[in-house]
């Protein structure tokens, strides 16, 4: 299995200075989460992943990737795990052939059920805010208990409890920790450590 999936927290990091980089990941690894999605949708994404990468204390993965063709880019710029905000066939062939995890959006019955098909069973829901997470998730998991999601957009510190209850949840993405990079590590690493504290009460 996927060191990604050790991890009940994914932080998603949106670059728009490449000053923060250093300060995601110092933050992050002294906050006790070592581990970072790299959103491709920037144009600093492939220069971020290919710095993190080169940390060596860091799980990288890349997300909002949405073709074969940055799925392979990112891979080679050191992304170890690739996120994707919707469920695209050749992104998760693509992935699956370089031997690592993709975790692919869904949002509806057609899609989660595609997604099975595909013989995976771990989906991000996205966007989770636009939706009644909780009564999704309990109706996804009496049709499809082979399924497992990670609730991404609309997740903060405060509503990751609420989240991590349900039994189908394996972790929650979200770019509140990492968006205070602008504020220095120790920032980043404060966020990190009340992120990963709510992590270890949550019902696993």
């Amino acid at each position: 299995m996927n060191a990604v999936f050790e991890h009940r927290v994914i932080p998603l990091a949106t670059v728009r200075d490449p000053g923060h980089i250093d300060a995601i990941g110092d933050g992050l690894v002294d906050g006790g989460l070592p581990v970072v999605e790299v959103a491709l949708r920037g144009e600093h994404g492939l220069a971020t992943i290919r710095r993190l990468a080169a940390r060596g204390d860091l799980l990288v993965g890349a997300g909002t990737v949405r073709s074969s063709a940055q799925a392979r880019d990112a891979i080679e710029a050191g992304a170890r795990f690739v996120v994707s905000p919707g469920l695209d066939a050749e992104v998760v062939r693509c992935v699956e052939q370089a031997g690592l995890a993709v975790i692919p959006g869904v949002l509806t019955p057609t899609e989660v059920g595609a997604a099975a098909r595909l013989g995976l069973h771990r989906v991000k829901l996205f966007p989770a805010a636009a939706v009644d997470t909780s009564a999704l998730l309990s109706a996804y998991a009496a049709v499809f208990p082979e399924m497992m999601f990670m609730p991404s957009a609309g997740v903060t510190t405060a509503t990751m409890p609420e989240f991590l209850s349900q039994q189908t949840v394996f972790a929650v993405s979200g770019s509140w920790i990492t968006a205070r990079a602008d504020a220095g590590a120790d920032a980043v690493a404060d966020a990190a450590r009340a992120a990963v504290a709510v992590a270890a009460q949550a019902r696993r």
